[in-house]
């Protein structure tokens, strides 16, 4: 690599060769975690310019239209209604319709709710490679359609129609559950597909150039939330009383009618859309980078500077290049250059040699992945809102005076508290760290997520308290309200503001600008594989509890089991999980990333 002066080193003339442009001076800035939406100027050098957006050729450049993200965000709030129109009663569907029991019912939708958060993974990868986020998205929506008008038919059965009111309950099985559960998973995997690409594509239509269009972009990232919690709070309330008090068919009904809209209002709004074209996956670098670091095992690794980095834009489709780190030192072989190498003319072989942008890409993802690993501990705690904690609402007096409250809306309620904490948290937590703190700086991120941790030990542990009181209470004849359960959603609630929304602009803000996608992808993973960890779980306690102490822990009869022992395990590992994260986030080094003038 070039030095400031201009001048070259005899090995550095030997590895300009096998860069993929001109020797030419380079003035090298290095910036800690910058916010990638600022333009970037430093001393004298001309920022990146509208001009340089322009020339992409993979994303048309023109004046941003106020209707496509308008369409995208009407969008989310059809798709939201729809998806938690699904979710959100989903175990009391199973449990009072299909006849499943307390356990199986719990785990059957914690294992539905780890596939709708798995397949963006695969999504933003086919995504990146080869659809694009508009084909993807639209792709997406009609699996989506498909499979919510199969749950809609499987619900219009006749023999759907029937609550159970035999104890026990027959296992309902046959042409219901096959079209039911046919349409459940079709409609995980087109849910998947569009949130793997929906944000990014409303992404795509603001230019990260124009100070103006940031400024949208930001707010147009706010309303995307507030449209999500829109969705929830119209079916917790709304479709789920439908659903309960008039039929399961119409409730559902309404959720494949806001699919079906949600789908003609994207393909009228096609012409607006400002659609960037794929341009590879990250995967296939992520092994070049391995494959490369075995080929060259037996070379030293020299230093830093005489590391291969390329000095043109056709590598990662960006001038912004990340910094050499001294983590995972191996990894360096794959940038090593050999003589032998240039002599055989292969080094443009990106198999047998990578760039340092490309093994600082591998390291990231290396150095996320414990912190990634304590998101699913912690996603397998939060999926108890939508199993375990209705359930506990189910045998509580769910009367409060004449009116009839559905245990599955109290998940609305926590959406709110959910906006009320990002309140508190902009308004009063983070000016009263800047009072607090000396330097006047506020929480970073790695704080904020750790704040979460923390807090779901508070909420699990009310849960199980909650849980022990009821047990008191069914003994002596007692029934507890369902207002006792609002306390512990609303800690979940602040668990979830401080944890997973940071989380997500934690991955987004350290991906490289190569695996964006793919890095918020993996952070909406740990959601799904908390719901299937989540589902093993529940499924071990309830089996080995039965076998060792019959009825077990989580029968299908509350009231004789103790799923305050469940909680109380739960407890536990969210205290050791928090401790985890404690050690790996004081060990993480945040990206640097080296701009070229």
């Amino acid at each position: 690599m070039s030095s400031m002066n201009g001048c070259w080193s005899a090995r550095e003339w030997r590895a300009s060769r096998c860069r993929s442009g001109p020797v030419t001076r380079e003035f090298r800035i290095v910036l800690l975690n910058p916010d990638e939406d600022d333009a970037t100027s430093h001393d004298g050098e001309e920022s990146h310019s509208l001009l340089e957006a322009c020339q992409e050729p993979e994303l048309e450049c023109r004046p941003s239209d106020w209707r496509a993200p308008a369409i995208i965000l009407g969008f989310e709030c059809l798709e939201s209604m729809a998806f938690n129109g699904v979710a959100t009663n989903l175990v009391v569907y199973i449990r009072s319709v299909l006849h499943g029991g307390i356990a199986s019912s719990a785990s059957t939708v914690s294992l539905w709710y780890g596939t709708s958060f798995f397949v963006p993974i695969l999504g933003a990868v086919i995504a990146d490679a080869y659809w694009g986020n508009y084909k993807t998205v639209l792709i997406s929506l009609a699996v989506y359609l498909l499979g919510m008008v199969l749950i809609t038919a499987g619900a219009f059965i006749p023999s759907a129609a029937a609550l159970c009111n035999l104890n026990p309950c027959p296992s309902s099985e046959g042409t219901q559950n096959v079209i039911f559960f046919s349409g459940l998973y079709l409609a995980a995997v087109g849910c998947g597909g569009v949130r793997s690409a929906l944000l990014p594509l409303g992404a795509d239509q603001f230019n990260n150039e124009n100070s103006l269009d940031m400024q949208k972009r930001r707010d147009f990232f706010s309303l995307f939330y507030i449209c999500v919690i829109f969705g929830v709070i119209t079916s917790g309330t709304i479709v789920v009383w439908i659903q309960e008090n008039v039929s399961w068919g119409v409730g559902y009904g309404i959720a494949t009618t806001c699919i079906a809209l949600a789908l003609v209002g994207f393909v009228v709004g096609t012409p607006t859309f400002r659609r960037r074209e794929p341009s590879g996956s990250p995967v296939k670098s992520i092994f070049q980078v391995i494959v490369a670091a075995c080929k060259n095992m037996s070379l030293a690794i020299p230093d830093s500077s005489l590391l291969y980095e390329a000095t043109s834009k056709n590598t990662h489709n960006s001038e912004s290049k990340l910094a050499h780190t001294d983590d995972f030192r191996f990894l360096d072989k794959a940038a090593v250059i050999s003589d032998l190498r240039l002599d055989n003319s292969s080094c443009q072989d990106s198999w047998r040699i990578c760039t340092i942008t490309q093994v600082e890409e591998l390291k990231i993802l290396m150095c996320l992945l414990p912190i990634w690993a304590t998101g699913v501990l912690f996603g397998a705690s939060i999926s108890q809102m939508h199993t375990t904690f209705i359930q506990q609402g189910i045998v509580m007096n769910t009367k409060i005076g004449s009116l009839s409250i559905p245990p599955a809306s109290l998940y609305s309620f926590e959406v709110i508290c959910v906006a009320l904490w990002v309140l508190l948290v902009n308004k009063i937590i983070v000016p009263a760290t800047r009072t607090c703190f000396t330097s006047g700086v506020e929480l970073t991120q790695l704080q904020r997520i750790g704040i979460g941790r923390f807090l779901m030990i508070f909420a699990m542990a009310m849960a199980a308290l909650l849980e022990m009181k009821r047990l008191q209470g069914i003994q002596h004849g007692e029934q507890l309200s369902i207002v006792w359960q609002l306390p512990q959603y609303f800690v979940i609630a602040g668990a979830e503001c401080f944890a997973i929304i940071t989380q997500l602009e934690f991955f987004h803000g350290q991906a490289p600008d190569s695996m964006k996608s793919m890095l918020t992808a993996l952070a909406l993973l740990t959601a799904a594989v908390g719901n299937y960890l989540s589902s093993a779980m529940i499924t071990l306690v309830a089996g080995v509890t039965k076998a060792w102490h019959s009825p077990g822990w989580i029968p299908d009869d509350l009231n004789k089991g103790h799923l305050d022992y469940f909680y109380w395990c739960l407890t536990a590992i969210s205290f050791v999980n928090f401790l985890a994260y404690i050690y790996f986030a004081s060990k993480y080094k945040l990206k640097k990333i080296v701009i070229h003038g």
